[in-house]
């Protein structure tokens, strides 16, 4: 028996897990006495040699991935400080200017499986660059869309490239960088990849204003290009020297090979048969769609045709919650991993009830919201981003890696399904109540469509209970409940 393979990350234990301090792996699909458990998976190989630490070229490929990453997330806002001018451009009610973030939201999340298997199999090189040619067409037939269809199209096309970028980035650190890293690594490429929301709300508005339409986002397009061209020239889908994509762990040395399930429906099926994989699912659905909501459409026309704020105080209220957004990603982060056996209900869960108690309190006051409450509604909305981020350290540690960007999409999915459900329920309402157009916002009509977060939140905190609740029976952590007689 070669005692160096082990199939654990030590340094970043999953939440329901179990991992001693030598770093011995919790009880997954096979129960701990199983002496298949010790045996390598079939296509992995060994060695006992130390792995080195990133060299620059790794942190290079590792920075450009993150900049395509943060330009992705422009695309993805480029309409949240300029909803009002689309609503004027394209002469859109409440309903039609949501399907603009719906449609994006339902196309990256609907793709979010097939890229996680195309990852699998072509690495992140191609996947990177297509996805970075598709925004920018994306971008440029929206600079000179004119009509609803139009604009339909160039969404969605930027949400076709947006869905191939963060899981590629994910994929960078799981194969160019130690194991042990890959926590803090996801964390820091979240935090870094949100100033491109600060990008969307203030340049992207300004340039707007100051010029046209057209200039504004044939300016996102040749980004786009420009980051195209990097992509192929820097990102490689693997490590030099090696003829295989694998994945190191530098606490034993051991190498293991990464390869892609041949069968969509068998390495779905497997993803989503563990518990743990659900589990992450619905943390990602309940903890970020308020934040995406909030910054990716809604939040800016609330903010000053429904709070009655100036375009500049609003401005500043929805960059503060990117501001948050940014800085408590290292601070959940260290919490997580100080607390691996609790992050649920210690970090998931308080933070779903913070937003939504934030959000009830600015629904409850009487009249326009003081300042000083909407930016606790910031607050509280930016918690979602960095705490959804643990889902992702669930999947990558209760699946095997030939599956690892598939169960990555699935996860994923979670948070975007929510966050276009918001959307598109918000719009409803509005339309539903006669406030359908900027002309016709109002700050009643607005509390009331917010209100369809609720369901939400309460569907996706049920189901984060639920199957913690089996991941732990499931790892041998909680016993099962006995049927009533």
């Amino acid at each position: 028996m070669n005692p160096t393979w082990r199939q654990a990350n030590p340094g970043s234990p999953d939440a329901h897990g179990s991992c001693d301090p030598r770093g011995t792996p919790g009880r997954d699909t096979l129960d701990a006495a199983d002496p298949r458990r010790l045996l390598p998976p079939r296509n992995a190989v060994t060695s006992a040699a130390p792995a080195l630490a990133p060299g620059w070229r790794v942190w290079l490929v590792w920075a450009v991935g993150v900049g395509a990453y943060m330009l992705s997330v422009t695309n993805r806002s480029s309409l949240s400080a300029v909803g009002v001018d689309a609503a004027v451009r394209f002469d859109a009610d409440a309903s039609a200017l949501s399907m603009f973030a719906v449609v994006q939201l339902a196309v990256y999340g609907g793709l979010q499986i097939p890229v996680g298997l195309l990852l699998d199999r072509f690495g992140a090189r191609p996947i990177v660059t297509v996805g970075m040619v598709l925004m920018a067409v994306g971008q440029a037939v929206m600079a000179l869309a004119s009509d609803v269809g139009i604009g339909l199209l160039a969404r969605v096309l930027i949400g076709a490239g947006d869905a191939a970028i963060f899981p590629s980035v994910l994929r960078v650190i799981a194969l160019w960088f130690p194991a042990q890293r890959a926590p803090v690594l996801v964390q820091l490429t979240s935090t870094i990849g949100q100033f491109g929301q600060i990008l969307s709300v203030i340049p992207l508005a300004l340039l707007l204003h100051a010029t046209s339409w057209s200039i504004a986002f044939g300016a996102l397009a040749g980004m786009g290009v420009l980051f195209a061209v990097l992509a192929f020239a820097v990102i490689r889908s693997r490590p030099p020297g090696r003829t295989s994509d694998v994945a190191v762990d530098t606490d034993t040395g051991a190498i293991q090979v990464v390869r892609s399930a041949a069968d969509l429906r068998e390495g779905f099926r497997e993803s989503w048969a563990h518990p743990a994989t659900r589990l992450a699912f619905w943390s990602h659905f309940a903890t970020p769609f308020a934040g995406t909501t909030f910054g990716l459409l809604w939040g800016f026309p609330f903010l000053t045709a429904g709070e009655g704020l100036s375009p500049a105080a609003a401005s500043l209220v929805v960059t503060s919650f990117i501001v948050f957004l940014i800085a408590l990603g290292p601070v959940i982060g260290a919490l997580s991993m100080r607390h691996p056996m609790r992050r649920s209900r210690l970090l998931v869960l308080p933070a779903v009830a913070f937003q939504a108690a934030a959000w009830l309190a600015v629904i409850a006051w009487p009249g326009p919201a003081p300042l000083w409450l909407l930016f606790v509604l910031a607050f509280a909305l930016g918690t979602g981003g960095p705490t959804s981020m643990i889902a992702f350290d669930h999947a990558r540690t209760y699946n095997p890696s030939h599956r690892l960007s598939t169960a990555t999409g699935i996860v994923n999915g979670g948070g975007f399904l929510a966050g276009l459900l918001a959307i598109l329920f918000i719009g409803i309402a509005m339309d539903a109540q006669g406030a359908g157009t900027p002309e016709t916002y109002t700050l009643d009509a607005f509390r009331i469509a917010f209100l369809t977060q609720v369901p939400l939140w309460l569907l996706g905190a049920g189901m984060i209970v639920f199957e913690r609740r089996r991941t732990r029976v499931h790892l041998g952590l909680g016993a099962p409940r006995r049927p009533r007689r």
